[in-house]
């Protein structure tokens, strides 16, 4: 592609610099509107310069990567509230045998569920769990939050669901789902055996003694604390009943339906209130020491003797109610597995793959059966709205010439037909992914890696792009602000209640360098096109 004429190449390369800054520093303080607004004003910049058209504009955002991602989004919500993380966690204190053993089952259980549940949903979830159990076990924090976020990024490598970079891949080169998968994961799993013991060899003397007197001081939390966790992104507190429900959910367990006395203690309770009730419903010591709520009805003459005799206790009636409430809650929780093993079974089969997830989404509201709301407001729409003006900066980026120009001066050197070209082709998608972020490096470098190796066989064109998933992922673990999973582990460990641990910028540098640098060689010889 040609270069576009002078005042379109600068004006679109202010935009898409404008879009570049805010993406990579969100709270840059000229100009602190964050990431999301930042990718807005790249989009509308391109199209108030003239690089591209309003109509161009709107073809460049890419619909099924949007519903992909949103229909995942909403799933792991339902998971969350299904306390697929809780058990996830649980894994983690299940039989621990000490600080070398916590930091694989990290590893192992934050890249398998990354795979699944997407790299991001996992760090957010599992990051309190890690620091409770780590200041349980009075054990340095430091490694283990290393351990999960790279560990997130290795593993969320091997499935299109994984992350938002394999999205684009997935949805862009229509590689199935199954092909994706099974192309990655023998270098996932490599990877993740590799990193673990890059961690072991930096972190052996760490993990072996014991913390400080002086450190130690920190509050240590008891093993019941930790196993009993509840995930406060997991929490769904919403008003999902009165107090006139709640009144005839009991009633109806208690078999009182005819009874016209009855209903006109439901209906007085309701006009009444709390005082009438608390005074109706007041209490007598019964034989067994519990209160029979019953004697306060009769003394007010709303029920009878005989229908007194007729009334099961109150402790049974609250039994029953709670058993039933038990089963229903165990129910949906099946349910919901089900749905989300029969989304990764469609997938796995070859259908589309962003129908697939909008319609396990639908299909676990519907059987929730209640206000979506609360649910649905936890999908993370700033994550939507921020693709949305990516496509257009990227898509007006490319109009202006400048990457065709440069990748037209890189592609002789980054042909993966032999070692050399790769290893050039993968130093590329490292650098950009670490200066541009991930998801734009593979907009900008996708469609062009592709055909370049097209031109050496169609096998070739498919393995390139596995490459490209591979790379553009694991380059996150380079630095601090290479991946959105380490600044999210990173903020979540410093906002973590009285088990707050700063992980610093060259704390994860020194690590991540390595890592990087050793993962990505040795799963660059096991992709599979």
């Amino acid at each position: 592609m040609a270069m576009a004429p002078t005042v379109k190449v600068v004006l679109g390369s202010i935009a898409f610099a404008i879009f570049w800054v805010l993406a990579v520093f969100p709270a840059v303080p000229f100009l602190p509107i964050g990431r999301t607004a930042g990718s807005l004003l790249g989009a509308m910049l391109m199209v108030l310069f003239r690089v591209i058209t309003p109509d161009q504009a709107y073809a460049a955002i890419d619909l099924p990567i949007l519903g992909l991602l949103f229909g995942t989004m909403v799933v792991s919500v339902y998971l969350e509230r299904a306390d697929m993380f809780k058990y996830l966690g649980k894994l983690l204190s299940w039989k621990s045998k000490g600080a070398k053993d916590l930091l694989c089952r990290i590893c192992l259980i934050s890249a398998i569920s990354s795979a699944f549940f997407t790299n991001d949903t996992s760090c957010v979830i599992l990051t309190e769990f890690v620091l409770k159990i780590a200041r349980q076990q009075n054990l340095p924090p430091h490694p283990f939050l290393l351990a999960l976020a790279s560990s997130a990024n290795i593993g969320s490598s091997a499935t299109p669901i994984g992350n938002p970079q394999n999205l684009v891949i997935a949805v862009q080169s229509k590689i199935s789902f199954g092909r994706f998968l099974f192309g990655i994961l023998p270098a996932m799993l490599v990877g993740v055996c590799i990193n673990i013991l890059i961690l072991l060899c930096m972190y052996w003397k760490l993990l072996s003694v014991q913390k400080d007197e002086e450190d130690a001081a920190v509050e240590v939390v008891g093993e019941d604390d930790v196993i009993s966790h509840r995930f406060s992104p997991a929490t769904m507190s919403h008003l999902t009943s009165t107090n006139s429900q709640d009144l005839q959910s009991v009633l109806e367990s208690m078999n009182i339906h005819s009874s016209p006395n009855t209903n006109q203690v439901e209906s007085t309770l309701r006009n009444r209130g709390s005082i009438a009730e608390s005074n109706s419903m007041r209490s007598t010591p019964s034989v067994n020491g519990h209160t029979n709520h019953t004697e306060g009805l009769r003394d007010l003459g709303y029920v009878g003797e005989s229908e007194i005799q007729k009334l099961p206790s109150a402790e049974f009636a609250e039994e029953r109610l709670g058993f039933s409430k038990k089963w229903k809650r165990v129910l949906w929780k099946a349910c919901v597995y089900l749905v989300t093993l029969g989304m990764l079974a469609s997938l796995l089969a070859g259908l589309n793959m962003s129908w697939t997830a909008i319609t396990a989404a639908l299909a676990l509201v519907v059987l929730d059966f209640k206000d979506a709301r609360p649910c649905l407001e936890k999908v993370s729409y700033s994550l939507l709205i921020f693709f949305c003006g990516m496509f257009i900066t990227v898509d007006g980026f490319n109009k202006t010439g400048i990457p065709s120009t440069l990748w037209d001066f890189m592609e002789p050197y980054a042909k993966i037909d032999h070692i050399g070209g790769t290893a050039v082709l993968a130093a590329v998608i490292i650098v950009l992914s670490n200066l541009a972020s991930n998801v734009p490096t593979v907009l900008l470098l996708g469609a062009r890696v592709a055909a370049s190796a097209a031109t050496i066989s169609p096998a070739s064109e498919q393995k390139a792009w596995l490459i490209l998933a591979w790379v553009s992922t694991v380059a996150g673990n380079l630095s601090l602000l290479g991946s959105a999973a380490n600044l999210i582990v990173c903020e979540q460990a410093r906002r973590a209640q009285h088990y707050g641990y700063n992980l610093s910028f060259w704390s994860h540098l020194k690590f991540g360098v390595p890592s990087t640098i050793i993962v990505t060689a040795i799963g660059l010889t096991l992709i599979r096109g």
